[in-house]
C-alpha cells in the first residue's frame, strides 16, 4: 500500500487538551475556518481534547463545538487525527477525518524520499500501561461506563474533568533523551528517517544514529504549532506561536 504524503505547509498540533475551561485550540480552528490561517493539511497528534471517548456521549457534548469545527474543516482540507490517551474511538465522530488509532501507530508518511513516523507517543511503554490502554479502549467497557455515567448524573466524567483541571501539562522531564531513545530496536525504526511524537510535551529533538527524533511541545502550554517546510532533501518543522490576540 502506498504511503500517505506529508505535504509542504502541513500544520502539526499536539496535546491541545481542549476543554470548556481551556479554549485556545477552538480559536485556532476558527482561524483555519475563516481562512486567517491556511494549510495544505492538518495533522492532530493526539490529546487534542482533555476527554473525548467515542462511546461515552457526555464527552461528545463537552466537545461539541470542537467536533463541529473539525467536521466542517474536514470537507475543506485533509485532516489526520492520531488518537491519544485522552481522545480515542473517534471514527464515528469524525466521518471525513483520517483517524489513526493507537494500534496503527506509528503512522508512516512519505515526504519526498523520506519516511516520517508519526505517533502520539504512548507506545513503547511498560506492560501495566499497555494493559490499561487496552482496557480503557475496549468497546464493551466503554459502553458500560457510559451507562454507569448516565445513571449517576455524569459523575465519572465530572470526576475526570476535575482531575484534568488540576493537572500540570507543562512539566519538564529530566533525562528525557532516554525516553526519546526507547524506540531503538523497534522493527519499524529502521525504515524511518524521522520520528515525530507528542504526549510528553517537551519540545525537544535529538539526532540518533539513523534518524532524527522530535518531541512536539504541547499546544496547551503556550499555543505552539509546527509547519512542515523543507531544506534541500530534508524536512524541517518551523515552530510558530498562535494567538487570537495581536502580538
Amino acid at each position: 500500500m502506498s504511503l500517505k504524503e506529508l505535504r509542504e505547509g502541513a500544520i502539526l498540533v499536539a496535546d491541545s487538551h481542549y476543554a470548556p475551561w481551556r479554549t485556545p485550540f477552538i480559536d485556532f480552528l476558527r482561524a483555519l475556518e475563516s481562512g486567517e490561517i491556511q494549510t495544505t493539511q492538518l495533522i492532530l497528534m493526539g490529546d487534542n481534547c482533555d476527554l473525548l471517548f467515542g462511546p461515552i456521549t457526555e464527552t461528545s457534548l463537552l466537545n461539541q463545538e470542537l467536533i463541529t469545527l473539525l467536521n466542517s474543516l474536514s470537507v475543506k482540507i485533509e485532516i489526520f487525527y492520531l488518537e491519544g490517551n485522552h481522545d480515542f474511538r473517534l471514527t464515528s465522530i469524525f466521518p471525513h477525518i483520517f483517524v489513526v488509532p493507537r494500534h496503527q501507530q506509528p503512522f508512516i508518511m512519505g515526504y519526498g524520499s523520506q519516511k516520517i513516523a508519526l505517533l502520539h507517543g504512548d507506545i513503547g511503554v511498560a506492560f501495566g500501561y499497555k494493559l490499561y490502554t487496552a482496557l480503557i479502549r475496549n468497546r464493551p467497557i466503554l459502553y458500560a461506563l457510559n451507562i454507569i455515567n448516565n445513571l449517576f448524573g455524569g459523575a465519572i466524567i465530572k470526576w475526570l474533568s476535575r482531575d484534568m483541571q488540576r493537572k500540570n501539562h507543562c512539566k519538564k522531564i529530566e533525562n528525557f533523551e532516554a525516553i526519546a531513545h526507547r524506540h531503538n530496536g523497534e522493527k519499524w525504526i529502521d525504515e524511518c528517517d524521522m520520528v515525530i511524537e507528542g504526549h510528553y510535551h517537551q519540545n525537544k529533538s535529538f539526532d540518533f544514529e539513523t534518524y532524527r527524533y522530535i518531541n512536539l511541545g504541547a499546544f496547551a502550554c503556550n499555543e505552539r504549532v509546527y509547519v512542515v517546510k523543507s531544506l534541500p532533501n530534508q524536512l524541517i518543522l518551523d515552530e510558530a506561536l498562535f494567538s487570537k490576540e495581536p502580538r
